[in-house]
């Protein structure tokens, strides 16, 4: 019987060595994933908040993060491709950027989870996750519409005319457009609404350059949805005296005082989501997600840098309203066009 006792007491001694082996076991195979950016981290922008994202989930699941960045759609195809043959759990497509690679490559691997963020990829092993970017964008436009009014403020000239410049001329951008001509045109019909594609997701000097050519035409606000080219544009708005709108991250800071909002796009929601899916067994292929304004996937941010420093000549009036029109769009209200190709079918 003293022998039992004595053995069971060792026992017992030993469980926790053992229980701890089979958790550093289990650390030291985690969950892997790449996530593939079509630009650089750094940009302030969509990618860093991508990568705020996989951040997250890497603190809260452990999970081990690899970031593969490139420029060009030649680098974009072979670190999509290097992923998917590396064996990763899950692989991120960052972009729409990458709609024809991964079309190509995710049947090519039927064993690899991949996802794409800002468009939709059908397949047995890839979940989607899109935006109302138009959503988000009508509310900045309708924005910019009644700051452009304020002549008041310094800056702020009597023409009715604001400006918007994208990054590259693909589909995701022109449902960004559509929205924000819209609201502009929500509060004024005859309001002139300029547009520029700088070509490019990491030129600030193009984005600058486009940006004051906007503003020698008379435009006082222009919004900014270009990535690493960005700001340029938020730099341009603060040398000229002008106003900017910010996007994806909220950029209110960035040039405090020109930067009147940000249309804030939780691209670091999508990445969070879709690792916490792999973590949870329960990704599903051939899934779309959709966030819009009624979930918060896209909103503006709230005015509150531009509102210290225009202190009490800041028009309250625009929270208001933009507020109204949150509400408005999320009700059913409101509908928002889309580019060809994305909403909800």
């Amino acid at each position: 019987m003293k022998k039992l006792g004595k053995l069971l007491f060792s026992l017992v001694l030993l469980l926790p060595i053992f229980v701890s082996t089979v958790v550093n076991a289990q650390d030291d195979d985690p969950i892997s994933v790449a996530v593939v950016y079509s630009g650089n981290l750094g940009d302030q922008s969509y990618n860093d908040s991508a990568n705020m994202g996989a951040m997250q989930a890497a603190e809260e699941f452990g999970v081990e993060i690899k970031n593969l960045e490139g420029t060009t759609p030649d680098v974009w195809e072979s670190n999509l491709l290097a992923a998917a043959d590396a064996g990763y759990d899950l692989v991120i497509c960052s972009s729409s950027n990458f709609d024809e690679y991964l079309r190509k490559i995710a049947p090519m691997y039927p064993d690899v989870k991949f996802a794409i963020i800002d468009t939709t990829v059908e397949g047995d092993n890839v979940q989607s996750i899109s935006f109302a970017q138009n959503e988000g964008s009508f509310l900045a436009g309708a924005a910019a519409a009644l700051f452009t009014t304020e002549t008041d403020i310094e800056g702020v000239n009597e023409e009715n005319i604001i400006g918007w410049v994208g990054g590259m001329d693909i589909p995701v951008l022109h449902d960004f457009f559509i929205g924000y001509e819209q609201g502009a045109k929500y509060i004024d019909p005859d309001i002139t609404v300029l547009q520029s594609f700088a070509g490019t997701w990491n030129d600030p000097l193009r984005g600058k350059e486009l940006t004051l050519a906007q503003f020698e035409q008379g435009a006082d606000i222009v919004m900014n949805v270009a990535s690493g080219t960005g700001p340029g544009i938020l730099e341009a708005a603060a040398e000229a005296g002008k106003f900017a709108i910010g996007v994806d991250l909220n950029q209110d800071n960035d040039q405090p005082g020109h930067v009147l909002t940000s249309m804030i796009k939780r691209v670091d929601t999508a990445v969070y989501t879709v690792i916490s899916d792999v973590v949870n067994d329960t990704f599903e292929g051939n899934k779309t997600q959709y966030l819009d304004v009624a979930v918060e996937g896209v909103s503006l941010s709230d005015f509150s840098v531009i509102r210290e420093h225009l202190g009490e000549q800041f028009p309250e009036h625009i929270v208001e309203q933009v507020t109204e029109l949150a509400e408005k769009i999320a009700s059913g209200e409101i509908e928002v066009d889309n580019a060809e190709g994305f909403g909800v079918e």
